[in-house]
Protein backbone atom coordinates (compact mmCIF):
# COMPACT_ATOMS: atom_id res chain seq x y z
CA UNK A 1 0.00 0.00 0.00
CA UNK A 2 1.41 3.80 -0.93
CA UNK A 3 2.51 5.53 2.04
CA UNK A 4 1.03 9.04 2.33
CA UNK A 5 3.15 12.58 2.11
CA UNK A 6 4.77 13.31 4.80
CA UNK A 7 2.86 16.34 5.76
CA UNK A 8 -0.44 14.29 6.02
CA UNK A 9 1.38 11.87 8.23
CA UNK A 10 2.49 14.86 10.19
CA UNK A 11 -1.03 16.10 10.83
CA UNK A 12 -2.30 12.40 12.03
CA UNK A 13 0.76 12.50 14.26
CA UNK A 14 -0.07 15.97 15.80
CA UNK A 15 -3.73 14.71 16.81
CA UNK A 16 -4.02 13.76 20.68
CA UNK A 17 -6.52 11.11 21.04
CA UNK A 18 -6.54 8.04 18.53
CA UNK A 19 -6.53 8.79 15.19
CA UNK A 20 -6.91 6.61 12.27
CA UNK A 21 -7.05 7.20 8.07
CA UNK A 22 -9.33 4.60 6.12
CA UNK A 23 -9.31 4.06 2.74
CA UNK A 24 -13.20 3.26 0.90
CA UNK A 25 -12.24 0.00 1.14
CA UNK A 26 -12.25 0.14 5.26
CA UNK A 27 -8.62 -0.45 4.99
CA UNK A 28 -6.33 1.77 7.16
CA UNK A 29 -3.96 4.16 5.86
CA UNK A 30 -2.12 5.96 8.61
CA UNK A 31 -2.84 6.03 12.06
CA UNK A 32 -0.85 8.09 15.02
CA UNK A 33 0.84 6.64 18.33
CA UNK A 34 -2.31 7.06 20.36
CA UNK A 35 -4.19 4.52 18.09
CA UNK A 36 -1.57 2.37 17.89
CA UNK A 37 -1.19 2.11 21.84
CA UNK A 38 -5.26 1.92 22.21
CA UNK A 39 -4.86 -1.28 20.09
CA UNK A 40 -1.59 -2.61 21.51
CA UNK A 41 0.24 -2.41 18.03
CA UNK A 42 3.71 -0.84 18.25
CA UNK A 43 4.78 -1.96 14.34
CA UNK A 44 3.20 0.91 12.24
CA UNK A 45 3.38 -1.93 8.91
CA UNK A 46 1.81 -4.62 11.44
CA UNK A 47 -1.02 -1.85 11.21
CA UNK A 48 -1.31 -0.97 7.60
CA UNK A 49 -3.29 -2.33 5.02
CA UNK A 50 -5.70 -3.96 8.02
CA UNK A 51 -9.39 -3.49 8.12
CA UNK A 52 -10.66 -0.66 10.60
CA UNK A 53 -13.11 -3.49 11.78
CA UNK A 54 -10.57 -6.11 12.41
CA UNK A 55 -8.63 -3.80 14.78
CA UNK A 56 -11.39 -2.07 17.03
CA UNK A 57 -14.50 -4.38 16.74
CA UNK A 58 -12.38 -7.52 16.20
CA UNK A 59 -14.97 -7.91 13.67
CA UNK A 60 -13.82 -9.64 9.73
CA UNK A 61 -16.75 -7.50 8.61
CA UNK A 62 -17.84 -3.78 8.83
CA UNK A 63 -19.89 -3.10 11.75
CA UNK A 64 -22.65 -1.99 9.69
CA UNK A 65 -23.24 -5.71 8.67
CA UNK A 66 -24.10 -6.09 12.08
CA UNK A 67 -26.48 -3.10 12.88
CA UNK A 68 -24.23 -0.94 13.92
CA UNK A 69 -24.23 3.03 12.87
CA UNK A 70 -21.25 3.25 10.89
CA UNK A 71 -19.38 6.14 10.27
CA UNK A 72 -17.65 4.71 7.32
CA UNK A 73 -20.67 4.24 5.53
CA UNK A 74 -22.06 7.83 6.66
CA UNK A 75 -19.32 9.23 5.69
CA UNK A 76 -18.51 7.96 2.40
CA UNK A 77 -22.03 7.79 0.96
CA UNK A 78 -23.28 11.54 2.04
CA UNK A 79 -19.51 13.34 2.36
CA UNK A 80 -20.99 14.66 5.33
CA UNK A 81 -19.14 14.59 8.97
CA UNK A 82 -20.37 11.81 11.23
CA UNK A 83 -20.01 11.16 14.75
CA UNK A 84 -21.71 8.11 16.68
CA UNK A 85 -20.77 6.05 19.79
CA UNK A 86 -19.27 2.17 19.75
CA UNK A 87 -17.73 0.15 21.95
CA UNK A 88 -14.72 -0.80 21.01
CA UNK A 89 -12.22 -3.62 21.98
CA UNK A 90 -8.24 -3.31 22.76
CA UNK A 91 -5.77 -6.08 21.82
CA UNK A 92 -6.91 -8.07 25.51
CA UNK A 93 -10.81 -8.36 24.21
CA UNK A 94 -11.52 -5.46 26.82
CA UNK A 95 -14.62 -3.42 25.89
CA UNK A 96 -13.93 0.48 25.30
CA UNK A 97 -16.75 2.83 24.94
CA UNK A 98 -16.11 5.42 22.88
CA UNK A 99 -17.13 8.24 20.93
CA UNK A 100 -15.87 8.65 17.20
CA UNK A 101 -15.79 11.64 15.08
CA UNK A 102 -15.59 10.86 11.51
CA UNK A 103 -14.47 13.46 8.73
CA UNK A 104 -14.20 13.45 5.02
CA UNK A 105 -10.29 13.61 4.02
CA UNK A 106 -9.39 14.69 0.40
CA UNK A 107 -5.77 13.24 -0.54
CA UNK A 108 -3.20 14.94 -2.93
CA UNK A 109 -4.43 13.23 -5.97
CA UNK A 110 -8.30 13.80 -4.75
CA UNK A 111 -9.35 10.41 -3.13
CA UNK A 112 -11.19 10.20 -0.27
CA UNK A 113 -10.60 9.35 2.99
CA UNK A 114 -12.04 9.00 6.38
CA UNK A 115 -10.31 10.68 9.48
CA UNK A 116 -11.35 8.88 12.32
CA UNK A 117 -10.84 10.63 15.81
CA UNK A 118 -11.42 8.78 18.59
CA UNK A 119 -12.20 10.04 21.98
CA UNK A 120 -13.00 7.68 24.74
CA UNK A 121 -15.40 7.51 27.65
CA UNK A 122 -14.92 4.67 29.69
CA UNK A 123 -13.12 1.03 30.19
CA UNK A 124 -15.47 -1.58 30.99
CA UNK A 125 -13.41 -2.14 34.59
CA UNK A 126 -13.79 1.73 35.54
CA UNK A 127 -17.94 1.01 35.61
CA UNK A 128 -17.26 -1.48 38.54
CA UNK A 129 -18.62 -0.96 41.91
CA UNK A 130 -18.81 -3.50 44.76
CA UNK A 131 -22.05 -4.83 43.80
CA UNK A 132 -22.06 -4.50 40.12
CA UNK A 133 -21.15 -2.94 37.12
CA UNK A 134 -22.83 -0.98 33.82
CA UNK A 135 -22.80 -2.84 31.77
CA UNK A 136 -24.03 -2.67 28.09
CA UNK A 137 -23.62 -1.58 24.52
CA UNK A 138 -27.14 -0.13 23.03
CA UNK A 139 -27.52 3.18 21.55
CA UNK A 140 -29.75 4.21 24.61
CA UNK A 141 -26.84 2.85 27.27
CA UNK A 142 -23.78 4.76 25.21
CA UNK A 143 -25.80 7.89 25.44
CA UNK A 144 -26.49 7.67 28.95
CA UNK A 145 -22.58 6.73 29.30
CA UNK A 146 -21.32 9.77 27.20
CA UNK A 147 -23.59 11.93 29.57
CA UNK A 148 -22.04 10.61 32.86
CA UNK A 149 -18.38 11.05 31.43
CA UNK A 150 -19.20 14.66 30.59
CA UNK A 151 -20.76 15.17 34.01
CA UNK A 152 -18.11 13.56 35.75
CA UNK A 153 -15.66 15.73 34.34
CA UNK A 154 -17.36 19.10 35.12
CA UNK A 155 -17.54 18.65 39.06
CA UNK A 156 -21.42 20.37 38.87
CA UNK A 157 -24.30 18.42 41.36
CA UNK A 158 -25.66 15.74 39.05
CA UNK A 159 -29.25 14.74 38.84
CA UNK A 160 -29.46 11.21 37.73
CA UNK A 161 -33.57 10.10 36.55
CA UNK A 162 -34.77 7.13 35.87
CA UNK A 163 -37.39 4.37 36.81
CA UNK A 164 -36.60 2.53 40.26
CA UNK A 165 -34.46 -0.14 39.55
CA UNK A 166 -32.58 0.95 36.76
CA UNK A 167 -29.04 1.14 38.46
CA UNK A 168 -29.40 4.91 39.99
CA UNK A 169 -26.41 4.48 42.19
CA UNK A 170 -23.96 2.66 39.83
CA UNK A 171 -24.65 5.61 37.59
CA UNK A 172 -23.25 7.81 40.89
CA UNK A 173 -20.51 5.86 41.48
CA UNK A 174 -19.14 6.03 37.58
CA UNK A 175 -19.82 9.69 38.07
CA UNK A 176 -17.39 9.61 41.39
CA UNK A 177 -15.13 6.95 39.57
CA UNK A 178 -14.24 9.62 36.75
CA UNK A 179 -13.93 12.67 38.76
CA UNK A 180 -10.93 14.43 40.45
CA UNK A 181 -12.72 13.33 43.50
CA UNK A 182 -12.12 9.63 42.77
CA UNK A 183 -9.45 8.92 45.36
CA UNK A 184 -11.60 10.53 48.51
CA UNK A 185 -14.82 9.34 49.68
CA UNK A 186 -18.15 8.27 48.46
CA UNK A 187 -21.21 7.80 50.76
CA UNK A 188 -24.62 7.19 49.71
CA UNK A 189 -28.03 8.23 51.70
CA UNK A 190 -31.60 6.88 50.77
CA UNK A 191 -33.56 9.96 51.55
CA UNK A 192 -36.42 8.03 51.56
CA UNK A 193 -35.74 5.69 54.39
CA UNK A 194 -34.61 8.29 57.00
CA UNK A 195 -37.37 10.03 58.87
CA UNK A 196 -38.54 13.39 58.82
CA UNK A 197 -37.16 13.40 62.82
CA UNK A 198 -33.69 12.00 61.85
CA UNK A 199 -33.06 13.51 58.76
CA UNK A 200 -30.73 16.72 59.69
CA UNK A 201 -29.24 14.81 62.40
CA UNK A 202 -28.27 12.19 59.72
CA UNK A 203 -27.34 14.83 56.98
CA UNK A 204 -25.28 17.20 59.21
CA UNK A 205 -24.56 15.73 62.41
CA UNK A 206 -25.45 16.15 65.92
CA UNK A 207 -23.49 17.27 69.47
CA UNK A 208 -24.25 15.28 72.66
CA UNK A 209 -27.00 16.21 74.55
CA UNK A 210 -28.94 17.82 71.23
CA UNK A 211 -32.04 15.41 72.10
CA UNK A 212 -33.73 12.69 74.01
CA UNK A 213 -31.20 9.61 74.27
CA UNK A 214 -28.14 11.45 72.74
CA UNK A 215 -24.41 10.17 74.52
CA UNK A 216 -22.34 11.33 72.49
CA UNK A 217 -21.11 13.45 69.15
CA UNK A 218 -21.44 12.21 65.82
CA UNK A 219 -20.60 13.31 62.36
CA UNK A 220 -23.06 13.54 59.63
CA UNK A 221 -22.32 12.23 56.18
CA UNK A 222 -21.67 15.86 54.93
CA UNK A 223 -18.65 16.28 57.31
CA UNK A 224 -17.56 12.54 56.46
CA UNK A 225 -18.26 13.29 52.97
CA UNK A 226 -15.50 16.10 52.88
CA UNK A 227 -13.43 16.38 49.80
CA UNK A 228 -15.42 13.26 48.25
CA UNK A 229 -19.17 12.52 46.75
CA UNK A 230 -22.05 12.39 48.64
CA UNK A 231 -24.90 10.64 46.53
CA UNK A 232 -28.59 11.24 47.62
CA UNK A 233 -30.86 8.61 46.43
CA UNK A 234 -34.24 9.25 46.22
CA UNK A 235 -33.99 12.77 46.63
CA UNK A 236 -37.58 13.84 46.30
CA UNK A 237 -38.20 12.36 49.64
CA UNK A 238 -36.56 14.91 51.56
CA UNK A 239 -39.04 16.89 53.93
CA UNK A 240 -39.98 20.06 52.71
CA UNK A 241 -38.65 21.85 56.07
CA UNK A 242 -35.47 20.13 55.23
CA UNK A 243 -34.76 21.17 51.71
CA UNK A 244 -34.16 24.69 52.96
CA UNK A 245 -31.38 23.51 55.33
CA UNK A 246 -29.97 21.33 52.12
CA UNK A 247 -29.90 24.17 49.71
CA UNK A 248 -27.83 26.72 52.50
CA UNK A 249 -25.22 24.18 52.96
CA UNK A 250 -24.77 23.34 49.13
CA UNK A 251 -24.56 27.09 48.49
CA UNK A 252 -21.94 27.95 51.20
CA UNK A 253 -20.72 24.91 51.91
CA UNK A 254 -20.96 25.81 56.18
CA UNK A 255 -23.43 23.45 58.96
CA UNK A 256 -23.90 23.10 62.14
CA UNK A 257 -24.51 19.57 63.83
CA UNK A 258 -27.82 19.63 65.63
CA UNK A 259 -27.26 21.08 69.07
CA UNK A 260 -23.61 22.68 68.06
CA UNK A 261 -23.21 26.17 68.01
CA UNK A 262 -19.43 26.05 65.83
CA UNK A 263 -19.90 26.55 61.77
CA UNK A 264 -18.08 23.99 60.12
CA UNK A 265 -17.19 23.83 56.10
CA UNK A 266 -17.09 20.80 53.91
CA UNK A 267 -16.47 20.59 50.13
CA UNK A 268 -18.68 17.89 48.78
CA UNK A 269 -19.95 17.58 45.38
CA UNK A 270 -23.82 15.75 45.27
CA UNK A 271 -25.32 13.30 43.16
CA UNK A 272 -28.71 13.15 43.49
CA UNK A 273 -31.40 10.27 42.21
CA UNK A 274 -34.81 10.54 41.96
CA UNK A 275 -37.66 8.14 39.83
CA UNK A 276 -39.72 11.07 40.30
CA UNK A 277 -41.15 14.30 38.62
CA UNK A 278 -38.83 17.02 40.22
CA UNK A 279 -41.06 19.35 38.19
CA UNK A 280 -44.18 18.28 38.73
CA UNK A 281 -43.63 18.91 42.37
CA UNK A 282 -42.09 22.29 42.23
CA UNK A 283 -45.36 22.89 40.61
CA UNK A 284 -47.43 21.42 43.54
CA UNK A 285 -45.07 23.36 46.23
CA UNK A 286 -43.85 19.95 47.14
CA UNK A 287 -40.07 20.30 46.04
CA UNK A 288 -38.41 23.68 46.35
CA UNK A 289 -37.26 25.11 42.99
CA UNK A 290 -34.42 26.46 44.09
CA UNK A 291 -32.91 23.57 45.13
CA UNK A 292 -34.00 21.80 42.57
CA UNK A 293 -32.15 23.93 39.89
CA UNK A 294 -29.03 23.76 42.61
CA UNK A 295 -29.48 19.89 42.24
CA UNK A 296 -29.90 19.75 38.39
CA UNK A 297 -26.99 21.66 37.12
CA UNK A 298 -26.33 18.40 34.93
CA UNK A 299 -29.24 16.14 34.56
CA UNK A 300 -28.81 12.63 33.32
CA UNK A 301 -31.53 10.43 32.12
CA UNK A 302 -30.98 6.89 32.29
CA UNK A 303 -32.69 4.28 30.20
CA UNK A 304 -35.12 1.78 31.44
CA UNK A 305 -34.39 -2.28 30.58
CA UNK A 306 -37.20 -2.29 27.70
CA UNK A 307 -35.45 0.76 25.83
CA UNK A 308 -32.28 -1.07 25.61
CA UNK A 309 -33.41 -4.75 25.17
CA UNK A 310 -30.38 -5.87 22.89
CA UNK A 311 -28.22 -5.22 26.29
CA UNK A 312 -30.45 -8.00 28.58
CA UNK A 313 -28.52 -11.29 27.65
CA UNK A 314 -25.14 -9.49 28.64
CA UNK A 315 -26.90 -8.43 31.92
CA UNK A 316 -28.51 -11.51 32.77
CA UNK A 317 -24.84 -13.50 31.70
CA UNK A 318 -23.25 -10.67 34.76
CA UNK A 319 -25.78 -11.11 37.10
CA UNK A 320 -26.12 -14.28 36.93
CA UNK A 321 -22.59 -15.09 37.58
CA UNK A 322 -22.19 -12.81 40.49
CA UNK A 323 -25.52 -14.31 41.97
CA UNK A 324 -24.42 -17.69 41.64
CA UNK A 325 -20.34 -17.13 42.61
CA UNK A 326 -19.00 -19.74 45.27
CA UNK A 327 -21.81 -22.27 44.40
CA UNK A 328 -19.54 -24.33 42.82
CA UNK A 329 -21.84 -24.84 39.82
CA UNK A 330 -22.16 -23.52 35.96
CA UNK A 331 -25.31 -21.94 35.85
CA UNK A 332 -26.82 -20.63 31.92
CA UNK A 333 -29.44 -19.35 30.02
CA UNK A 334 -31.07 -21.48 27.59
CA UNK A 335 -32.55 -20.44 24.09
CA UNK A 336 -35.84 -19.71 25.12
CA UNK A 337 -35.29 -18.10 28.74
CA UNK A 338 -33.12 -15.84 26.78
CA UNK A 339 -36.53 -15.05 24.50
CA UNK A 340 -38.77 -15.13 27.21
CA UNK A 341 -36.81 -12.05 29.17
CA UNK A 342 -36.49 -10.49 25.71
CA UNK A 343 -40.28 -10.49 25.47
CA UNK A 344 -40.78 -9.36 29.48
CA UNK A 345 -41.21 -5.58 30.04
CA UNK A 346 -39.30 -5.69 33.34
CA UNK A 347 -41.19 -2.54 35.16
CA UNK A 348 -38.50 -3.12 37.95
CA UNK A 349 -35.51 -2.98 35.13
CA UNK A 350 -32.83 -4.33 36.73
CA UNK A 351 -33.30 -5.23 40.12
CA UNK A 352 -36.54 -6.90 38.98
CA UNK A 353 -33.71 -9.14 36.25
CA UNK A 354 -31.78 -9.82 39.44
CA UNK A 355 -34.20 -11.35 41.41
CA UNK A 356 -35.82 -13.08 38.70
CA UNK A 357 -32.12 -14.95 37.92
CA UNK A 358 -32.03 -15.76 41.60
CA UNK A 359 -35.42 -17.40 41.74
CA UNK A 360 -34.55 -19.32 39.01
CA UNK A 361 -30.74 -20.13 39.67
CA UNK A 362 -32.53 -22.18 43.11
CA UNK A 363 -35.42 -23.28 40.54
CA UNK A 364 -33.02 -24.79 37.81
CA UNK A 365 -32.03 -28.36 36.82
CA UNK A 366 -28.04 -29.28 36.42
CA UNK A 367 -28.00 -25.55 36.25
CA UNK A 368 -29.81 -25.14 32.62
CA UNK A 369 -32.20 -21.97 33.46
CA UNK A 370 -35.09 -22.73 31.05
CA UNK A 371 -38.38 -20.27 30.16
CA UNK A 372 -40.36 -22.65 32.54
CA UNK A 373 -37.49 -21.60 35.57
CA UNK A 374 -37.99 -17.97 35.42
CA UNK A 375 -41.84 -18.35 35.59
CA UNK A 376 -42.68 -14.72 33.64
CA UNK A 377 -45.96 -14.05 32.94
CA UNK A 378 -47.12 -15.07 28.87
CA UNK A 379 -47.59 -12.45 26.50
CA UNK A 380 -50.76 -12.26 25.27
CA UNK A 381 -51.96 -14.50 22.37
CA UNK A 382 -53.57 -12.55 20.35
CA UNK A 383 -51.68 -10.03 18.15
CA UNK A 384 -47.97 -10.77 16.86
CA UNK A 385 -45.47 -11.95 19.50
CA UNK A 386 -43.63 -9.01 21.15
CA UNK A 387 -40.28 -8.11 19.25
CA UNK A 388 -41.57 -10.25 16.05
CA UNK A 389 -39.99 -13.84 17.93
CA UNK A 390 -41.32 -16.32 16.08
CA UNK A 391 -44.44 -17.11 17.67
CA UNK A 392 -44.44 -21.26 17.38
CA UNK A 393 -42.68 -23.56 14.85
CA UNK A 394 -43.87 -27.30 14.67
CA UNK A 395 -41.96 -29.59 16.07
CA UNK A 396 -38.54 -30.51 14.85
CA UNK A 397 -35.25 -30.89 16.50
CA UNK A 398 -33.46 -27.91 18.18
CA UNK A 399 -30.95 -27.13 15.61
CA UNK A 400 -33.66 -26.61 13.03
CA UNK A 401 -36.10 -24.78 15.08
CA UNK A 402 -32.96 -22.13 15.67
CA UNK A 403 -32.37 -22.12 11.55
CA UNK A 404 -35.78 -21.50 10.71
CA UNK A 405 -36.16 -18.79 13.45
CA UNK A 406 -33.29 -17.40 12.13
CA UNK A 407 -34.42 -17.42 8.33
CA UNK A 408 -37.76 -16.07 9.31
CA UNK A 409 -36.56 -12.92 11.40
CA UNK A 410 -34.03 -12.21 8.70
CA UNK A 411 -36.51 -11.93 5.72
CA UNK A 412 -39.17 -10.15 8.17
CA UNK A 413 -36.36 -7.38 9.23
CA UNK A 414 -34.96 -7.57 5.22
CA UNK A 415 -31.66 -8.69 6.57
CA UNK A 416 -31.37 -6.24 9.65
CA UNK A 417 -29.20 -7.84 12.24
CA UNK A 418 -29.71 -5.08 15.05
CA UNK A 419 -33.17 -5.95 14.63
CA UNK A 420 -33.11 -9.79 14.58
CA UNK A 421 -31.05 -9.30 17.53
CA UNK A 422 -33.66 -7.38 19.50
CA UNK A 423 -36.18 -9.56 18.69
CA UNK A 424 -34.51 -12.31 19.77
CA UNK A 425 -33.29 -10.36 22.99
CA UNK A 426 -29.81 -11.66 22.29
CA UNK A 427 -26.31 -9.31 21.22
CA UNK A 428 -25.72 -8.39 17.57
CA UNK A 429 -22.57 -10.86 18.33
CA UNK A 430 -24.44 -13.61 18.69
CA UNK A 431 -26.96 -13.11 15.73
CA UNK A 432 -23.55 -12.63 13.91
CA UNK A 433 -21.90 -15.97 15.36
CA UNK A 434 -25.09 -17.64 14.61
CA UNK A 435 -25.50 -16.54 10.96
CA UNK A 436 -21.88 -18.34 10.33
CA UNK A 437 -23.07 -21.28 12.13
CA UNK A 438 -25.41 -21.73 9.82
CA UNK A 439 -23.96 -19.80 6.76
CA UNK A 440 -26.27 -17.35 6.49
CA UNK A 441 -23.85 -14.66 6.95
Amino acid sequence: MPRLPVFMQSLIDAQENPFVLIDAEYRIVAANRAYRASYGIEDEEQLIGRCCHEVSHHLDSPCHAHGEDCPHQQVFQTGVAHQVLHTHYDHQGRAEHVRIKGHVIEGPAGERYLGEAIFPLAMAQDMDCEEMRLIGRSPAFLHAIERLSQAAASGASVLLLGESGVGKELAAHFVHAQSPRAGRGFLAVDCASISEALFESEIFGHERGAFTGCIGRKQGLFELADGGTLFLDEVGEIPLAMQAKLLRVLETGEFRRVGGREILRADVRVVAATNRDLRQMVSEGRFREDLYYRLACITVPLPSLRERRSDIPALAEALLARLTAGSGRRYYLTGDALVSLGRHDFPGNIRELRNILQRAAALARNGAIGAEDLDLPMPAAAGPTPQGVVASLPAMPLREMELAALQELLARFEGNRRQVADALGVSERTVYRKLRQYKLA
